[in-house]
């Protein structure tokens, strides 16, 4: 059974495909340049404030193992 084949030497799936992406794409609304700086500040505060809290709790789970196990 052969593929279908388009001009451009697609198979028509992957060209029904592209279009359909393309189409959907269109409809995507991007965010301004202001919002994305403020997202991403928003991003990498909160992996630090995270970082901060798993080092912490992490140090306290040393301490404590090194007071039960006497070391």
């Amino acid at each position: 059974m052969a593929e279908v084949v388009n001009k451009e030497g697609l198979p028509a799936r992957v060209s029904k495909g592209v279009k359909a992406t393309k189409s959907e794409l269109k409809k995507v609304v991007w965010p301004s340049k202001k919002q994305l700086i403020n997202n991403t500040i928003i991003v990498i505060v909160a992996i630090a404030i995270v970082g901060i809290i798993i080092f912490g709790l992490d140090s306290l789970f040393a301490f404590v193992a090194q007071l039960v196990l006497g070391r």
